[in-house]
């Protein structure tokens, strides 16, 4: 039919007819009713296969008209008909809650051992190579005061409680706060070392190292290398000199003494033989030079004996006296000095401060038989610490001591304290604080499973004392006299008209929206039903 409007199929025939007769377009014919019922049947799969996303919508659309007759037949209107208004809401509610409320500050903290430090060793005054013969310690291991931390050169690195790194070795004679420290640190494990408001090292400081050397098993160390050969020229000195003193006294006791009657009578005997040698030249008519002579032979002869009746002269005897004392106190104080220089003297190689012992050793650098050199070894705190930071805002709510707790990797709690609380530097209001915290004891399990995580510690920054009663901020409201009030439901809370009654409460500490009340004027128990929203 040329008169007939045609689509094209997707296959491009022309078989789908937008309008006219469907069953001749179909079959081309009006005589043969078999043929075009066959023909119609052929275009009918063809406009479903081509449109099946158009069907579908349709069926669907139809499906939701069938459910909405059914709803509208079987469904009860409201009292009143479909136009009636919807019923009223009942009241919105919530019941009074006992317990133990807090406010907490959340902070994020890495475990981990307290206080990592480097460990260094001066080993400027060892003999030799500074080679680690021994005493290597394992990571993991932990010194304590008078633990040896290395061997060097076959001597120890003994372990002291202490601040000040080791930097001079401390023999008799220096002072300065490092002795005070080894003064400090030898009566901390039990050996007296002398005075310690003296910051001099004396003879009981170094008896006292002496003993330290005992306590750790090993020799102590020599002092000067000369020191032995000089303490015994002195003392060899001093004898000398004492012997010499010896005889100059006895020098000086023989001349005050004075003369002995052999040699008064001898005296004697020369004055009388020296008076007759005059007289007989007198009498032989001698010159007078020869007389005069003799005469002069008499007078020392008579002077002589003057002075052996007088009181001795004993000048030069006592002088020798005192210069042999002179060289005796010289000969002392060179024996002194030389002494000293052998008192027992404390190495800065053979030393090692640690503060807040016991240590734990995390790294060791050193390796026996090998020249230390650098770093030895990595230590920090035995005991753990939890490490992180806070807001500045919330770090003024903290102090140091403050209680806190923390999530366990088995979901348990565990408490801790806080240890350190740093202000951050600077001028940055956005700056966070830093602070430690320090667990209560933990198992060795327990320490090995948190140890390097970051976990969750809550910090409450105000807690009640003990269970109190407590509602939503949304239950509060405020009396005509600016008192804080809660509605009681006292009926059936679903239904809008349930009676009601205020109850006057003092509000306490508030967290995570949640107050804490204190009835004042009515009875609030738990479990009431209050009114936060209608």
């Amino acid at each position: 039919m040329a008169g007939d409007r045609h689509a094209v199929d997707r296959d491009g025939t022309d078989d789908i007819p937008v309008g006219g007769d469907l069953l001749t377009a179909a079959t081309g014919s009006e005589t043969d009713p078999d043929a075009a019922a066959s023909s119609g049947r052929a275009g009918w799969r063809r406009m479903l296969r081509a449109n099946r996303a158009l069907w579908l919508t349709a069926l669907i659309a139809t499906a939701a008209l069938v459910a909405g007759l059914l709803v509208g037949t079987f469904l009860l209107a409201p009292a009143g008909g479909a136009n009636a208004a919807p019923p009223a809401p009942g009241l919105v509610t919530v019941p009074v809650e006992f317990g133990e409320l807090s406010n907490d500050v959340t902070v994020r903290a890495d475990v981990g051992y307290a206080d990592a430090t480097e460990v260094t060793i001066d080993t400027a005054g060892v003999d030799g190579p500074a080679v680690v013969t021994g005493q290597v310690p394992a990571a993991g291991a932990q010194l304590d005061p008078l633990s040896i931390a290395l061997e060097i050169a076959g001597r120890p690195v003994i372990v002291l409680p202490g601040d000040l790194p080791a930097y001079r070795t401390l023999r008799f004679g220096v002072s300065g706060p490092d002795v005070v420290q080894l003064k400090n640190a030898l009566r901390a494990v039990g050996i007296d070392g002398g005075d310690p408001a003296s910051d001099r090292f004396d003879e009981e400081t170094a008896a006292g190292v002496e003993a330290l050397y005992t306590a750790a098993g090993y020799p102590a160390p020599a002092g000067d290398a000369n020191a032995a050969a000089a303490v015994l020229t002195a003392e060899q000195g001093v004898q000398s000199a004492r012997q010499g003193l010896a005889a100059a006294d006895a020098e000086l006791d023989k001349a005050a003494a004075g003369a002995d009657a052999v040699v008064i009578k001898q005296a004697d005997n020369e004055v009388s033989a020296a008076q007759r040698a005059v007289e007989d030249a007198q009498a032989k008519g001698e010159s007078a030079s020869t007389i005069a002579n003799l005469k002069d032979d008499l007078a020392l002869a008579q002077l002589k004996r003057v002075q052996l009746s007088g009181e001795p002269d004993t000048s030069a005897q006592r002088a020798s006296r005192d210069a042999a004392r002179d060289q005796l106190t010289q000969a002392e104080a060179q024996l002194t000095q030389a002494r000293e220089a052998a008192l027992t003297p404390l190495p800065s190689s053979e030393v090692l401060y640690l503060s807040s012992l016991p240590r734990r050793v995390d790294e060791v650098a050193a390796t026996r038989g090998t020249v230390l050199q650098g770093k030895a070894m990595t230590v920090s705190g035995a005991t753990v610490q939890l490490s992180g930071s806070v807001a500045q805002a919330d770090a003024r709510l903290l102090a140091v001591g403050g209680k806190a707790t923390f999530a366990l990797p088995d979901g348990s709690t565990h408490a801790a304290t806080i240890a350190t609380l740093t202000p951050a530097t600077g001028k940055d209001a956005n700056a966070r604080w830093s602070l430690t915290f320090a667990p209560e004891p933990l198992s060795t399990e327990q320490i090995q499973q948190v140890q390097g995580s970051n976990v969750r510690v809550s910090i409450p920054v105000g807690a009640t004392n003990g269970k109190v009663l407590s509602v939503p901020l949304a239950a509060l409201s405020a009396g005509t006299g600016g008192e804080a009030r809660v509605e009681v439901v006292v009926g059936d809370p679903r239904d809008p008209a349930a009676d009601t009654r205020l109850v006057t409460v003092k509000a306490g500490l508030s967290a995570k929206g949640v107050v804490e009340i204190t009835p004042t004027g009515g009875e609030l128990a738990e479990g009431d039903l209050v009114v936060v929203g209608k």
